[in-house]
Parts: structure tokens; sequence; C-alpha cells
């Protein structure tokens, strides 16, 4: 697998995402963050091994975070706080929310390592050091990172084993899906990512992008740097999108909301072809969220099935796309 890790450097537009979901509602060692290249035999430096579980102390923030350590069997002494997380965690002191992490409570439980998603980086990097926390960032932006992260947390916490296992899965399934698609040629695609009362749109170096790209279908907003961008809606007219596909950040409910009433009283939305002839497709962001997870081959069949199926069998939100 190939590429460096690409940072996310748009912390303007993430201090909106941060912003927008604030309704809602430092231990100490002196090591700086460290980041996690997305190349699959990234080699991991001996030294730095913890074969022992109970020399370690560590914390994942992010419910794919969680979901790595919970496949590899590892423990942890704290965990994010999301409902839904696997019953072995249950429990757990709680560090506040991925995106707003509580330093302070993290710093009192003296973790050895700290890990969360590499897009909140630019964010939460500073914090972390303010705090003295050691802090890793997990490429989470594609499914070879994902399966890159739980390489590196295997052998690094004596799961080696479960981690391997892990990759001969996931490259597996991966031959079996390159055969499903074949060389069919896939649609070029407009990724609109809600939030409550915004959207922005998602290039390749994000996950849906990523996940899009490896189902043969081609972003049609690109950008050498960002993940994300916000473009205006008459600049993403004239790219012409074969599909638009919608899903949300979180709050998915009333990001349906959202994009029901933008796509109903924005008048331009009318001029997309991808409109005209209802090939507007809302995804379950549970599959297609900010971070790569391991239910990626089901994104990949639902995918499939807009791409080169019969999608109006239940593909778009209610069987109805936007007119």
């Amino acid at each position: 697998m190939s590429g460096a890790c690409v940072k996310l450097r748009a912390a303007g537009l993430l201090s909106v995402v941060l912003l927008l979901l604030c309704f809602l509602g430092g231990c100490v060692s002196q090591q700086p963050p460290v980041d996690i290249d997305s190349d699959i035999d990234t080699e991991i430096d001996g030294s730095a091994l913890v074969n022992s579980p109970a020399e370690y102390r560590l914390i994942a923030t992010s419910r794919a975070a969680v979901d790595i350590c919970d496949k590899l069997g590892l423990t942890l002494i704290g965990r994010p706080a999301l409902a839904g997380l696997p019953a072995r965690y249950d429990g757990l002191p709680e560090t506040g929310s991925p995106m707003q992490p509580d330093f302070e409570a993290i710093r009192l439980l003296s973790p050895t390592e700290v890990v969360g998603p590499d897009t909140l980086e630019s964010e939460l990097a500073p914090g972390y050091e303010n705090a003295g926390i050691p802090a890793t960032f997990l490429n989470l932006r594609s499914v070879a990172g994902l399966y890159e992260s739980a390489s590196y947390l295997g052998e690094k916490y004596g799961a080696k084993a479960a981690s391997d296992a892990l990759l001969v899965e996931y490259e597996s399934a991966l031959k079996v899906l390159e055969a499903k698609k074949g060389d069919k040629q896939g649609p070029r695609v407009l990724i609109l990512m809600g939030l409550p009362g915004a959207y922005i749109e998602c290039t390749p170096s994000s996950y849906v992008g990523s996940l899009i790209e490896l189902c043969g279908g081609e972003s049609v907003v690109t950008d050498p740097v960002e993940d994300f961008v916000s473009w205006n809606t008459e600049a993403l007219l004239e790219l012409d999108p074969d599909i638009i596909v919608r899903t949300a950040h979180a709050l998915p409910d009333l990001v349906a909301e959202m994009f029901a009433k933008e796509f109903s009283e924005n008048d331009i939305w009318k001029h997309f072809r991808a409109v005209q002839e209802g090939r507007v497709y809302d995804l379950d962001y549970n599959v297609f969220g900010m971070s790569a997870n391991f239910r990626w081959q089901e994104a990949f069949d639902e995918l499939a099935l807009i791409f080169y199926g019969d999608a109006s069998d239940g593909a778009a939100a209610d069987g109805d796309a936007p007119k």
C-alpha cells in the first residue's frame, strides 16, 4: 500500500465543525505526539515495543480507535464518552468526546499512550502536548490506513497474531471485492458531508472519498492538501457529477432535515444532472463517517449497488432522490 499520511491542514474548517457540535453535550510524559504513516508495511522500531500487557496503560479516544483495540483484544484504562462501544470496555473512566477530550481526566489516568484519529491532530495535538500526554494519531482516512493502524498497535502491544489475522482477512476480502468490481467504469461522484445547518465536500483523501475510489468511482472535488473543502454551489454545478452521495458527520436526523431543506429550497440543485436523474443517495453515517471502520465491506457493497446495480431498491433515502 502506498502514500504517506496526509495531514488535515483545514484547521479553520475543522474549527467550524467543533463550534457546530459544541452545543452537544494533563501522566506526565514529555513525549510529543506521534503520527503514523499510512503504508501498510511500515516497520515499527523494536526498541519502542511494549510486550507485556501489565506494562502499558492505553486510552482510545474515538469509536474507530476503540474498535481496533477491541479487535486486537487490548486492555484500555479509559474510553470516549460514546454509546454502543464494545462491552469489554463498559465501566471504564470516560475521557470526553472524540472532538473534545478532557485532557485533565486523561492526564490523571497516567496513560503510557493515547490513540485517536489523525483527522483531529491539528486541533488536539497542542492540548496533549501542553498536558504532557503521549498521543499517537492513527491514519484512519482509508481502509489501508485502518489495517496499518491495527498492525502498529498489534505489534506494539503483544497482539501481532491478531493484527496479522486481520491483515490476511483484509487482503482476502479486497481480492473478492476487486473481482466484483472488475473492469466496470465507475461514476463521477460529488460527496457531501453534512453537519447541523451546513455541509462540506469530501475529497479523495477523506475516508468516504477513499471508499468511492476503492469501489471504482471518481470524486469530482479534489484538493492537493485538504480532506474536506467548502466550495460554492455554482462551482459544484460546473463539475457535473453523475451521482451525489450525502452522509453526516454527526446528528444524522438533523443533517437529513438540513439536506432535505437545502435541496428543496435552493433552486440551483434542480440544475444538477444527478438531481434531474434521481441519482442522489443518503448513506448511513455509521458506515460512511469521518474515520475508517471495520464495516468497510458493507460500505463497498452499498456503493457497488449504487454505482453498478439497481440502486433504486432502497439505496436512496426512503427510495426517493430530491427532484
